[in-house]
């Protein structure tokens, strides 16, 4: 099962385990969308997409994939948490409504869904969840950074408390990809240094070694793990006024904001 599932991350995870035989269960707002997304799967690599329209930022979205989860009779041996959105605009320059549905998205979803998922794999004695996170994860970043810390120090801590279960948990912290995503949180190609762009296939690819490797964290480019090992040893200030600027919309940039 893959959230997100239309775009991006999550069209590159889906079109990835269709290509390695894998059924899906595709979840997302659009529900056109995902019917196109799932025939073109069925299409391309003779698997079966079973579509979920479910907006997670309301309960009776995640409620519905929840129930998806715990259905033991057609069992999910793969979670990919990876719907999220950034809001346009910096702290106080965003509605509370919109950060308190970004985080209900980012922090509830992600915890109710590893959950019901989790449960019924420990039951079976096998499976697995990467929860999709951020590089913001390590940076000052505001809102949508704390909420993406949070999911990283949730599913390190869930791991560890799994480990002898046969159930594997992963956080998976990409930096600047090339999808919806940036384009619809109001951030130009150009305020972002080209050597910061990844490759979403190239991501997912990595990504999954790491999850076969059991690594319960994954960084999934040399040039970003590199950048979060110099930033613990920069001063703090540095660090803050760097990741607080870069692929930012400018200060005043009217709210708003982008789903994915």
């Amino acid at each position: 099962m893959i959230t997100g599932t239309t775009a991006g991350i999550g069209a590159a995870f889906a079109s990835r385990l269709a290509a390695d035989g894998h059924n899906l269960v595709l979840v997302a707002r659009d529900e056109k969308r995902l019917r196109e997304q799932a025939a073109d799967l069925h299409d391309r690599h003779g698997v079966e997409a079973d579509v979920l329209r479910a907006d997670l930022s309301e309960d009776d979205g995640i409620a519905a994939v929840e129930a998806r989860l715990g259905d033991r009779k057609h069992p999910i041996d793969l979670l990919v948490n990876n719907a999220g959105f950034g809001n346009k605009g910096r702290y106080l320059e965003v509605s509370m409504a919109d950060e308190l549905r970004m985080m209900k998205v980012h922090c509830e979803a992600v915890l109710r869904l590893t959950t019901a998922a989790a449960e019924t794999m420990r039951a079976r004695g096998r499976g697995g969840v990467i929860n999709v996170a951020s590089i913001a994860a390590f940076f000052p970043r505001g809102t949508y950074g704390a909420s993406k810390a949070w999911v990283v120090q949730f599913t390190q801590g869930a791991a560890r408390d799994l480990a002898s279960s046969g159930v594997r948990l992963m956080a998976l912290c990409p930096g600047f990809v090339r999808t919806e995503f940036h384009a619809r949180a109001g951030i130009k190609p150009d305020s972002v240094p080209s050597w910061m762009w990844l490759d979403a296939d190239r991501l997912v690819t990595a990504a999954l070694k790491d999850f076969a490797r059991g690594k319960a964290l994954s960084i999934p480019d040399p040039r970003y793990k590199a950048m979060t090992g110099l930033a613990k040893l920069a001063p703090r200030a540095a660090v803050s006024v760097v990741s607080s600027n870069v692929g930012r919309p400018p200060k005043g940039q009217p709210k708003g904001q982008s789903k994915g």
